[in-house]
């Protein structure tokens, strides 16, 4: 079976995990990642032949495996999170006392606020909105969020995509989805640390999901959503039957192709094609109407508002940070392009929007001037592509120019959902006595041996452990080995509170990462050097 060619040499794929595309050779034409000999009896399924066969479906992620996959970006931009190293030091120690007693790594205080919210951890996940793997998996994210003090957003749709939903005069006024999203969550919240945020976008805004959250289920956050929901479109989702794809039509959705129309529902009967599309429409904001939406809000009893956006360009950046301020809302999400969703294009996760380090380089921009100019900063949460505590830390150090971070936490979606889903299989595979060997001779053939964190959650909970399903378990687990090695890190930078980290604690490992973030690099800072000597 051929390899797929090395990603960094081509300017279009031709092959790609994502669709389920491969080339014929691994030589590929680096200008268009063909094949340079393309022939007729080749075998083997490319992009362009993907294409030949199955049309628009070849824009997005396989859809063989949707709900029960994610998707991101394949491309190299040039720079991220690696392109920076953190600052080893020697000398001194910053938020604690310097004795080697008392100066250790678990004394490291790793806790944040985001617009008011306390977090055990610098660490929002979500947005987790109505496709399919997150309807499964919910009840692992939402109570392992809830063991870890964090805070889990519920995307946008679920009100919408619940079959049980009732409606009265076009408005939500029961939805059991929404309602067991919200409650699975406090079932194990502290009622501190952390919380439930519900989004919404413009359906769910239609359909007055807000007014529902906040008025019947008593949420305390709403969240604004601007398009970013599948990349820039809006937000997606697959339906495998021509009834579904009828009743979501019918509550005003767009849904291609036309499920009423008479030879579609041919079409679909004979199988040239398995699923409808679902689509959202994006938002188009406006100063005026944001502001007033948002004072609104909070007359209707939401205790914190924040706004959730893309990749878009600077514009778009300074238009959502003017916007925020004016507003004065709590926090503000930016997603980087490299992040995914289980439905987004796959042309537009590779080619479309700011990359994550770019877009964080942006926005900071905006908060140095809004904080020149006397006016309101709401706290920033970025968000694209992070999996580990390297990138978080690198995230909110970068955000610190002298008066603390504005970079609060970083918000991650696919890679909470892995741990979830890896968890919840591997227990399965327990049950079923269908280990792989080599797990099960390292970490042995038990979850209670398996999972490192159930002695600690056991002793916390008591008989109340039962309750708590192993994808929660690997969540809290996950985000556990994040909180320690974001202490390690900072004790070797000597910094024992989150919010003393900042710029000068990264050194740039390119021109490229210096020139866009104005980290210096390591020999730009040899001047001091005559100064200490």
């Amino acid at each position: 079976m051929p390899r797929h060619p090395p990603l960094r040499n081509s300017a279009y794929l031709d092959a790609m995990s994502t669709t389920n595309t491969i080339t014929r050779v691994e030589d590929v034409s680096p200008a268009s990642g063909m094949c340079p000999l393309c022939i007729r009896e080749c075998p083997f399924i490319c992009q362009v032949s993907l294409s030949a066969f199955r049309g628009r479906e070849a824009l997005y992620p396989d859809p063989s495996v949707f709900g029960r996959s994610t998707a991101a970006s394949v491309k190299d931009y040039g720079l991220d999170w690696s392109h920076f190293n953190i600052k080893a030091r020697l000398l001194g120690a910053e938020g604690i006392e310097p004795d080697p007693d008392v100066a250790i790594f678990p004394n490291v205080d790793v806790e944040t606020s985001v617009g008011g919210i306390p977090l055990k951890v610098p660490l929002v996940i979500g947005a987790y909105g109505s496709t399919e793997v997150a309807r499964v998996h919910w009840e692992g994210l939402a109570i392992g969020a809830a063991l870890s003090g964090i805070m889990i957003i519920i995307g946008e749709n679920i009100c919408g995509m619940d079959p049980e939903a009732r409606f009265e005069k076009g408005k939500v006024v029961h939805s059991p989805e929404l309602k067991r999203r919200v409650e699975a969550f406090r079932k194990f919240w502290d009622g501190k640390y952390g919380d439930v945020a519900v989004q919404t976008n413009v359906e769910d805004q239609r359909f007055g999901v807000d007014v529902y959250a906040l008025s019947k289920l008593e949420v305390n956050v709403i969240e604004r959503k601007w398009g970013q929901g599948a990349k820039a479109i809006g937000g997606e989702v697959r339906l495998s039957s021509l009834e579904r794809a009828l009743e979501l039509k019918r509550r005003g959705y767009v849904v291609i192709p036309d499920p009423e129309d008479k030879n579609v529902q041919e079409a679909f009967k004979q199988g040239v094609f398995k699923t409808f599309e679902r689509h959202s429409r994006v938002g188009m904001p406006k100063e005026e109407d944001v502001i007033e939406d948002i004072e609104k809000l909070r007359e209707q009893g939401a205790k914190k508002v924040g706004i959730k956006t893309g990749a878009y360009s600077i514009e778009a950046v300074a238009f959502t940070m003017k916007v925020a301020s004016e507003a004065k809302v709590n926090y503000v999400v930016f997603d980087g392009c490299e992040g995914g969703t289980g439905m987004s294009p796959v042309p537009m996760m590779n080619e479309q929007g700011t990359p994550t380090v770019y877009l964080e380089a942006q926005v900071l921009k905006c908060c140095e001037i809004l904080r020149r100019k006397g006016r309101y900063v709401p706290d920033i949460v970025m968000a694209g592509g992070f999996i580990d505590e390297t990138q978080m830390f690198k995230a909110i150090a970068m955000s610190n120019f002298g008066s603390g971070p504005y970079v609060k936490a970083i918000l991650m979606g696919r890679a909470p959902l892995t741990a979830v889903m890896k968890a919840s299989y591997f227990a399965e595979l327990a049950e079923k006595g269908a280990l792989p060997k080599q797990f099960r001779d390292l970490y042995g053939d038990r979850p209670e041996q398996f999972f490192i964190t159930v002695p600690e959650l056991k002793a916390r909970y008591g008989e109340r452990f039962k309750e708590i399903p192993w994808g929660a378990v690997g969540l809290y687990t996950y985000i556990d080995k994040m909180k320690v090695g974001l202490q390690q890190l900072m004790a070797g930078a000597r910094k024992w509170k989150l919010s003393l980290i900042d710029r000068s604690d990264l050194m740039a490992l390119s021109e490229r990462a210096a020139k866009v973030t104005g980290i210096p690099l390591p020999e730009e800072e040899d001047h001091v050097l005559e100064y200490l000597l």
